[in-house]
């Protein structure tokens, strides 16, 4: 990482550190909302978990559902594999401005249906022994073994909510 990124990086962690974790005088868990770009489903429970007094960081939904296809296209128009791309400028910054979001989270729900990223990313949450839950949507096709790997599933938002709770509990 070069010198200017990692000073980029150190400066949103400073930001999100300095009075984002606080609502009044209560700590409140910070969580680092996993999903798809095309899950509309992912800012509403964002807003449900806010209304819940949680911090939630989940800025990366701003870029659009197609964000990951326009960046593939554009690296492609370039010439450039997936490989290549990854070694871009623009790929850097997303990539540090996620990471310092999810080094930051104390937490990470992760809202099927969700791709590799986002599996990816929960997985190194846990890795960091973070709390890691998922939200099905319904009952899956295919069972995944590897789930056993995080904090909980939860079949509903009101399961998750719980789940939360009690982990919060138990964190504080």
């Amino acid at each position: 990482m070069s010198r200017a990124v990692g000073a980029v990086l150190d400066a949103v962690v400073e930001l999100v550190r300095g009075g984002v974790g606080r609502i009044g005088e209560v700590s409140a868990l910070k969580i680092y909302l996993i999903g798809s770009l095309r899950n509309p489903e992912v800012p509403k429970i964002g807003n449900e978990l806010r209304a819940e007094g949680y911090i939630i960081y989940d800025d990366w939904f701003a870029a659009g559902e197609f964000a990951d296809d326009a960046w593939r296209d554009y690296e492609r128009g370039r010439g450039h594999t997936l490989p290549e791309a990854l070694k871009g400028l623009a790929a850097e910054h997303m990539f540090n401005f996620d990471l310092a979001l999810i080094k930051e989270a104390q937490v990470g729900v992760l809202v099927l249906p969700a791709g590799r990223s986002g599996h990816i990313e929960l997985g190194y949450m846990a890795g960091e022994g973070k709390g890691t839950f998922v939200l099905l949507e319904g009952d899956p096709d295919r069972y995944d073994l590897m789930y056993r790997l995080f904090t909980a599933v939860c079949k509903t938002k009101q399961e998750l909510l719980n789940a939360l709770r009690e982990y919060a509990n138990a964190y504080s």
